[in-house]
Parts: C-alpha cells; structure tokens; sequence
C-alpha cells in the first residue's frame, strides 16, 4: 500500500470520527441547554446527571481538538512523527488511536507531568527538556 493511499485512509478514519464527535457534541449541548430544577438536597440526581453531561462534554471537545491536530499533521505532511520527541510513532499505536500526535514514552511523560500540576507547553516541545522542565 502506498503511503500516499495509507495517509488518506488516516484521513478519511479521522475525518468520519471528527463528523461523529461533532453531532455528539452538538446533541450534547442541545440537552444542557434544558434548565435543571435545583434541588436543596444533595445529591440531587438532575444536578449529578448534569454534571456528568459537562464532563462528557469536556473530555469529547479534548477528542475533537486532538483529531483537528492530527488532521493538521496530515496537511503538514508530519502525521505519524511525534511532535515533542520527532520520533515515528509506531503504526500499532496510529490503528488504536489514529488522532495520536505523540509516542507512547513522550504521552507518558505528558500525562505524568499534567498529573503532578505541572505546565505542558506544547509550544515549547523539542526545546525543552521535560525533565529539566519538571525541575522548575
């Protein structure tokens, strides 16, 4: 298979979840946008399931912007190349997450880091050492 045809079927994957996420979070702001009868007790089960709709909601907006960047990378030519380390990202890890813009070690890294609070300046990948960045 060419790689001309394998960048274009990666295209078309991302593109057919990208629609996918886009009426989801379409549907999704829809049904927020209904005003909720608060409750003075806790645990009210309409504020809860509410809650959970904004945090669904976050984590498919997080989904969408990781798809538009690994659409970008396709345009750019520099979609299977880890942003942060410029590594390939092996082609096992692209089929289970076809919007990967990092290698397993450099998403490692960056999920530790977020954890611990501290700052992930993407801007700043390949010019920062993470561990350096860490120290500060």
């Amino acid at each position: 298979m060419s790689t001309n045809l394998a960048m274009q079927q990666e295209k078309e994957k991302l593109l057919a979840q990208r629609e996918q996420l886009v009426q989801d979070i379409e549907l999704l702001r829809e049904s927020l946008k209904g005003e909720v009868d608060m409750d003075v007790e806790e645990g009210d089960p309409d504020v809860i399931e509410r809650e959970k709709s904004v945090a669904l909601l976050a984590a498919l907006e997080s989904r969408l912007a990781s798809i538009d960047d690994a659409l970008k990378a396709i345009e750019r030519g520099t979609y299977g190349i880890c942003e942060r380390c410029g590594q390939p990202i092996p082609p096992e890890r692209l089929d289970v997450k076809p919007d990967a813009t990092l290698c397993v070690k450099c998403q490692s890294e960056v999920e530790r880091l977020k954890k611990r609070g501290l700052p992930v300046q993407r801007h700043r990948w390949g010019h920062v050492d993470f561990e350096q960045q860490e120290e500060d």
